[in-house]
């Protein structure tokens, strides 16, 4: 039977807020996805999550069809946020799942609320070291951001941004699905989208790199934590999160061969084997 996924609204401390949600059994999964980006990300994988969880995959607001208020999105204000969301669902106990900036936000929202985190996955997460390619550290440059804001939210622009992202996110840009293309191009175009991107990244890096890293903490944890990288993945190299595992009290890694920055876009089914496994071999 085809799991059904239901595309919901919620209001959450004043922002409307949209999330996936599919599944009704088992500790629930919370999918959060990374910078200039949405829950759209999580389709490829969602449906095999939730015949063994409830999954929830929220937009972050600033992006998707989430609200985008014109303010500073800055990691307080995304963990924060992360909080409420699960409160207004009712959610006490969870296993974050979060890729790129969703990493960072699990990662920070796990070292503060650890009674909240049964488990932890880190996707090519930011927050795990100072290397980061410089198409993204060369927008936090003062003008040039706002620059390619105003450029890209052209149509024209909007299309070379999409097509731009696609050779920086994937091993094989050829193969990127023409959904997540299309949802990268109409985002752009999206009043308030482009200027959370540039804030977000600004709070996560400056020109020579990330500045909000958090190797010194993670012996902290003490929830099992598997960490997933694609081998080829051009915004963060792997050695972040191999130097992350050495040292997480209950880290595994999980190396997707062939594959960039988005193992659950591009390499779905080793994704969803990886963590399958990872969740079975995990006490609750």
């Amino acid at each position: 039977m085809k799991t059904a996924i239901e595309e919901r609204r919620i209001n959450v401390r004043g922002l409307t807020t949209r999330y996936f949600s599919a599944g009704n059994d088992g500790l629930p999964l919370v999918l959060l996805h990374g910078d200039s980006a949405s829950a759209l990300d999580w389709s490829w994988v969602l449906p095999k999550l939730a015949a063994t969880h409830q999954v929830y995959a929220p937009d972050f607001p600033g992006f998707g069809e989430s609200a985008k208020p014109n303010r500073e999105y800055s990691l307080e204000f995304f963990k924060q946020f992360l909080g409420d969301f699960l409160d207004a669902l009712g959610i006490e106990r969870a296993v974050l799942v979060g890729n790129s900036l969703g990493g960072l936000i699990s990662l920070r929202f796990a070292l503060s609320h650890p009674d909240q985190v049964a488990a932890l996955v880190l996707v090519d997460s930011s927050g795990l070291g100072y290397a980061v390619t410089p198409a993204l550290s060369q927008l936090t440059v003062p003008l040039y951001g706002e620059a390619a804001i105003a450029w890209c939210q052209t149509p024209l622009g909007a299309k070379q941004r999409s097509l731009l992202r696609t050779s920086l996110l994937f091993a094989h840009p050829s193969k990127v699905p023409d959904v997540w293309l299309e949802e990268q191009e109409r985002m752009s175009q999206m009043p308030g989208f482009l200027k959370a991107t540039v804030s977000s990244l600004r709070a996560q890096l400056n020109v020579f790199g990330q500045h909000q890293v958090l190797l010194d903490s993670l012996p902290q944890l003490q929830m099992p934590t598997l960490v997933v990288w694609g081998t080829d993945d051009l915004v963060l190299p792997k050695s972040h999160g191999q130097d992350a595992v050495s040292r997480l009290q209950q880290g595994q890694l999980a190396l997707i061969p062939d594959c960039g920055h988005l193992p659950h876009v591009e390499r779905p089914e080793l994704f969803t084997e990886e963590l399958s496994k990872f969740l079975a071999g995990v006490g609750f």
